[in-house]
């Protein structure tokens, strides 16, 4: 296996990875997303730990793919390569700090539980709303970094994969599709036109998970086209 076809099988793994884990977690950590409610609760911490930890490996396998293609996009042009990286860097900090909100929520809940018995006159409703906080930061960064960043990047990537062929070109498109969809989502989200978390804002993603997919499929089983020089 050349470096090349090494490079393919590599980034498909990781994006496949992004995926099961962008779901998983999302799943297992949703009871904190209740906010004051799960403080005030008998919360599901083991749960939403583990929900945590898959935002962590999509972390590393979001930052991991930008890393696998960078020196496959240099070689055809070198500043979109650079973008390409820092995007998935500064899209991997937004999810980490929407994961620190989501593990804040759960120390609260145990700090709350923990003082209930010894302080009878600690305020729950203090520990609620600083609760009911966090949990906005971690939507507010779920809009800008798996929906704005995501889109960006899915638009930078698609570009360079229909300008040179390293994939054929409807799955390219599908990006480009897709990267400004989501794009657009997140500015309907932003101004209120619909709820982030919704059937219309599923909708909307389905392009950008389908490309990923379709992305990481080809990767692994053809790898990248040969391709031409990147034109000038």
């Amino acid at each position: 296996m050349d470096g090349t076809r090494r490079t393919a099988v590599v980034t498909g793994v990781l994006f496949l990875v992004t995926e099961v884990a962008a779901v998983a977690g999302l799943a297992l950590y949703r009871p904190a997303l209740d906010g004051a409610a799960y403080v005030g609760g008998p919360g599901a911490d083991p749960r939403v730990l583990a929900g945590a930890l898959c935002e962590m490996v999509l972390l590393i396998a979001v930052i991991g793919t930008g890393v696998a293609l960078y020196p496959v996009i240099r070689r055809r042009h070198e500043a979109l390569a650079v973008g390409y990286v820092c995007g998935r860097l500064l899209e991997a900090a937004v999810i980490a700090v929407g994961v620190v909100g989501v593990l804040a929520v759960v120390t609260l809940r145990q700090d709350l539980a923990g003082r209930a018995g010894e302080s009878p006159g600690v305020d729950p409703a203090a520990y609620e709303v600083a609760a009911s906080a966090l949990v906005a930061v971690r939507d507010w960064a779920f809009l800008l970094g798996p929906n704005v960043a995501l889109g960006a990047n899915t638009l930078v990537l698609a570009y360079v994969m229909h300008r040179t062929g390293l994939v054929p070109r409807w799955i390219a498109l599908l990006g480009l599709v897709g990267g400004a969809l989501i794009c657009a989502s997140a500015v309907a989200v932003l101004f209120g036109l619909y709820p982030q978390v919704s059937t219309v804002g599923a909708l909307a993603a389905l392009p950008v998970f389908a490309w990923e997919v379709t992305l990481a499929v080809r990767l692994l089983t053809r790898g990248f086209t040969p391709t031409r020089k990147y034109p000038d």
